[in-house]
């Protein structure tokens, strides 16, 4: 009996060890979304992964330029959320239907999945293989500029439910105590816009050799569109692709509600 009570004891104290761990992660997190209130984040999880594997890859660094909110021209907060989340402005960080529809997707990718592996699993067993490992399924998601920002702020970039969850949450904390127009700065100011290319000012000074605050209608769009494949549209500038998607993110620009 003394036995067994010891080893439930220890089942209990290290079950107690990680609830602790995962508390103080998240109370980490939250303080880490209050100081952004008022203190520009230096960079962010994504960025630092980023720098160091260009240092170690080719020796490339990585350019970011901080400019506030006004300084960053209109058609560029426009372009943006007319690209990336048109209702932005009025949510609360996540919507929720989207994130319905994510899941029923990765559900469906799961069972296609284990339903992949198991053949291949019965055709190599048969063959006298050994047995295929099974690639684990992407977790994909209707992510709000928010839920993208809340990503590469604090998180890695495993694609897992457990991630997703914690995105969540440093979501609605984004939304709970930072302005719109604060979430969209600090987007703006980290979001990859190329190799080692972060940030609207530096995209602007990369891609059209002029500041943030005097990018056009059009200059602003294929900005955007290239934002969910910058590094592929920074080799395929000529793509037909970004400029008819340019165009039309561009006529959508004006219905658009920017945060002031």
């Amino acid at each position: 009996m003394s036995g067994r009570s010891s080893k439930s004891g220890a089942a209990t104290r290290l079950l107690l060890m990680l609830l602790l761990t995962a508390v103080a992660l998240e109370i980490f997190f939250l303080a880490r979304v209050v100081v952004m209130i008022g203190v520009d984040p230096q960079s962010t999880t994504f960025q630092r992964s980023e720098a160091f594997r260009l240092a170690t890859s080719n020796g490339k660094g990585w350019r970011q330029d901080w400019v506030p909110y006004s300084a960053m021209s209109v058609h560029i907060k426009r372009a943006v959320i007319a690209s990336e989340d048109d209702v932005f402005a009025t949510h609360g960080g996540v919507q929720w239907d989207a994130v319905e529809s994510a899941w029923q997707k990765n559900n469906k990718a799961q069972e296609r999945a284990e339903q992949r592996a198991q053949n291949a699993a019965k055709g190599a067993q048969k063959g006298g293989k050994a047995v295929p490992v099974a690639k684990p399924v992407k977790i994909v998601g209707g992510s709000t500029i928010t839920q993208q920002l809340a990503k590469n702020l604090l998180l890695s970039g495993e694609r897992n439910l457990f991630r997703k969850a914690q995105e969540l949450a440093i979501t609605l904390a984004l939304e709970a105590f930072l302005s719109k127009e604060r979430i969209l700065e600090i987007y703006l100011n980290n979001v990859e816009w190329g190799e080692g290319v972060f940030g609207i000012e530096a995209a602007a000074q990369h891609y059209f050799r002029k500041p943030a605050a005097q990018l056009g209608p059009f200059e602003a769009a294929r900005l955007a569109v290239m934002l969910p494949r910058p590094k592929f549209f920074e080799k395929q500038p000529t793509s037909n692709y970004l400029s008819g998607r340019a165009m039309v993110i561009a006529g959508r620009m004006a219905d658009v509600q920017v945060p002031r």
